[in-house]
C-alpha cells in the first residue's frame, strides 16, 4: 500500500449534492473548502482555481500514449525502458503537432 501525505492537496470533485461536514465551521477538511468554493465561485470557478485542467491533460496524455504506443514496455532493462518511453513520448509529440491548427495573428 503506497503511503500518502497528510498535507498532499486533494482535487477529487465533490458531487453536486455534497454537503459540507458538521466540523466545516471549526475544523473543515479539504473537501469542505472545495465545496465551500465551489458554491462561492461554482463549478467551473473552482476548476480553475484548483486548476483540474492540469489534471485531466494528464490523464488525456497517458490515454493517448496507452491507446497509440500500448499498455506496456516490451523492453526488458531499465536503460532499455527508458528508451523506449522516450521514443514513444517523442512519437506521440510528433502525432499531436501533426494535428495541430497554425495560429497567426491577422490584425
Amino acid at each position: 500500500m503506497i503511503a500518502h501525505s497528510p498535507d498532499a492537496e486533494v482535487i477529487i470533485p465533490p458531487r453536486a449534492t455534497a454537503v459540507p461536514s458538521d466540523t466545516a465551521g471549526s475544523a473543515p477538511t479539504q473537501r469542505d473548502d472545495h465545496i465551500q468554493m465551489i458554491t462561492e465561485r461554482g463549478r467551473l470557478g473552482w476548476q480553475r482555481a484548483v486548476h483540474y485542467g492540469r489534471r485531466s491533460l494528464g490523464e488525456v496524455a497517458m490515454l493517448r500514449y496507452k491507446t497509440l504506443i500500448g499498455r506496456s514496455l516490451r523492453a526488458r532493462t531499465p536503460p532499455a525502458q527508458k528508451v523506449e518511453a522516450a521514443v514513444g513520448g517523442k512519437v506521440l509529440n510528433i502525432m499531436t503537432s501533426l494535428g495541430m491548427p497554425v495560429s497567426r495573428k491577422v490584425a
